[in-house]
């Protein structure tokens, strides 16, 4: 029983991401507006609703990291290490983060960056999952602290600590559209990253520290 349904996750795993290949091949090629669900059910070799099922939002096909976009830095906060502060924990991910040239930051390449940035929808979307990231930020720090709904603390914190990766994302794709390669970008993020997080010291260096 054990086997069969292993056997069956795989197969949905893969029918997933020959759904999200065959569609991202699709917009790349002719721009994420003028292909429709139909023609990646057809490219996939599946059937319409087969897609839906999986990828409920058209949008959801291209930025098919969403959930993990969403759940990346109050992940941070509740993994961080004894002693660590949530800013220091979220500081250090950033840093190596842009450091791998992380997808999830924002290096995903010239072409799927002209990709969203020439599609309303796509911007859109993007907003609602960076808005969204930063309300699962300040749940976790609330739950980390243990605030008060009434307490705004958790929220102007997330705020802050959102704000500065949503910045450095938009200057990561912003250099990427301008022609700059990874490794020139990782570099000057680096510079940038640190600029932000030591701004954010004075005020939330001792703030949820474990």
């Amino acid at each position: 029983m054990t086997t069969r349904q292993g056997l069956r996750a795989r197969k949905k795993q893969q029918t997933r991401e020959q759904i999200s290949d065959r569609a991202t091949e699709l917009f790349l090629a002719r721009g994420f507006d003028q292909v429709t669900i139909a023609d990646v059910a057809a490219a996939a070799d599946v059937a319409k609703m087969t897609v839906t099922n999986y990828f409920p939002r058209k949008e959801d096909l291209v930025l098919d990291i969403g959930e993990t976009h969403v759940d990346q830095l109050a992940a941070i906060v509740r993994e961080r290490a004894p002693g660590r502060s949530a800013s220091a924990a979220l500081r250090h991910a950033c840093l190596t983060a842009i450091a791998a040239q992380d997808q999830l930051i924002g290096f995903s390449g010239k072409a799927f960056a002209r990709m969203i940035a020439d599609s309303p929808a796509l911007l859109a979307r993007g907003r609602e999952l960076h808005d969204a990231r930063q309300s699962a930020l300040a749940d976790a720090l609330a739950a980390e602290t243990g605030a008060t709904p009434e307490d705004i603390t958790p929220r102007i914190a997330a705020a802050q600590i959102a704000g500065v990766w949503r910045v450095l994302c938009d200057e990561i794709t912003r250099r990427t559209l301008g022609g700059e390669s990874n490794t020139a970008i990782a570099a000057a993020l680096t510079r940038d990253a640190v600029i932000a997080f030591d701004a954010l010291e004075s005020a939330l260096g001792t703030y949820a520290v474990r």
